[in-house]
């Protein structure tokens, strides 16, 4: 799986409204889906980038992946480093040997409400909800049970067969208790199941326990990509 492919797929599966190619830089407008579908990425006249961001009413925001040359400029212009993120991949059937063997994970789409609920506890509101339903690929959401009630929720779609999970969330009450594990293995088993052979997934480096869950399953760090911000800007979550 080359780099490319897997930046394609992770593009193809959290979209952003819309993308526009100018000067050299991908310009996205995100409507409020976060860091994700806003930054703007590539190479050019900064100042062209940030023109267009504002003109999006968005805050002028850089993605760079790895050792990005770009860095440099940019903190000069007073950005700095925002959430830096690790990409995971495994073998979507090495993930599905952790899915549970009663049916306690099950995939519904579109999401119920109480799947939105869990989410918006975590930060992931309707304008997210709004990426998820952009995606054109197969696509499914994950809805974990424990003790009879909701308990976790992600989403997970795939292009061009490579599956990548975004938005997994475990309620409090449910922590600790294996169900990350279980949504691991079940978005495993259903990548397997529709035609792709890896998934991946993205997590900020700050999130200890996620970084954690995907070592022990197994998964492989696989690149690395964060964000640059205009210090003191307000910015949306990832």
């Amino acid at each position: 799986m080359s780099n490319a492919a897997l930046w394609s797929a992770f593009e193809a599966t959290w979209p952003p409204a819309r993308m526009e190619l100018r000067g050299g830089w991908t310009i996205r407008d995100g409507q409020g889906g976060g860091k994700r579908v806003s930054a703007a990425s590539g190479a050019g006249d900064i100042a062209a980038a940030e023109a267009a961001m504002r003109n999006l009413e968005q805050v002028p925001m850089f993605a760079l992946r790895g050792d990005d040359p770009l860095d440099g400029e940019l903190e000069t212009r007073g950005y700095v480093v925002m959430d830096p993120v690790t990409i995971y991949t495994a073998p979507a059937e090495t993930l599905a040997a952790f899915a549970p063997d009663a049916p306690l994970v099950y995939e519904v789409w579109p999401p119920l409400a109480i799947m939105e609920e869990i989410w918006a506890e975590g930060g992931v509101g309707p304008e997210r909800i709004a990426v998820m339903e952009r995606a054109s690929s197969p696509k499914t959401a994950l809805l974990g049970r424990i003790d009879g009630r909701a308990a976790a929720v992600a989403f997970v779609a795939i292009h061009d067969g490579l599956a990548f999970l975004h938005a997994l969330e475990v309620a409090p009450h449910a922590r600790k208790r294996g169900v990350g594990k279980q949504m691991m293995g079940q978005a495993g088993r259903w990548a397997a199941q529709n035609g792709a052979a890896t998934l991946s997934l993205a997590v900020t480096d700050l999130n200890v326990a996620g970084n954690a869950l995907y070592t022990s399953i197994g998964m492989t760090p696989v690149d690395t990509y964060h964000y640059r911000v205009i210090a003191n800007e307000k910015v949306d979550a990832c």
